[in-house]
């Protein structure tokens, strides 16, 4: 038993799971992949002549738009669903609830993940 656990801890089993750091980190990585991503968004828009359905649409059928607008879903909704899950580990304090509030979270980021991705798709293809 180490010394810098308590009788409590040991008897319940509730050491470190061994995720934290790598959970900091990937929430750091997104973190700075998202600031081009948003610059880019952001600029591009604002650089369109009008804003019309029509001048989005065109603009979203550029392959190199598409693939952008894409992988800032995916960073965004990644950075959102780990956001998220570090208030909801340090605000829950029943177990059950957390575990299944999580589960619940990570899937509606997957789903609205997945929307996103399927209408870009949908739009640059021509649907």
């Amino acid at each position: 038993m180490s010394k810098f656990r308590s009788p409590l801890s040991v008897a319940k089993g509730m050491g470190s799971a061994k995720e934290g750091t790598h959970h900091f980190w990937m929430q750091r990585v997104t973190a700075v992949a998202l600031v081009p991503l948003i610059l880019w968004f952001c600029l591009s828009l604002a650089m369109m002549p009008e804003a019309t359905y029509a001048t989005v649409v065109a603009w979203m059928k550029s392959p190199f738009n598409s693939v952008m607008l894409i992988l800032c879903i995916f960073a965004s909704f990644w950075h959102l669903a780990m956001g998220l899950q570090v208030i909801q580990e340090d605000y829950i304090s029943d177990n059950n609830i957390r575990m299944v509030s999580i589960l619940v979270m990570k899937l509606l980021c997957f789903f609205f993940a997945a929307l996103g991705v399927f209408s870009v798709i949908k739009i640059a293809v021509g649907g």
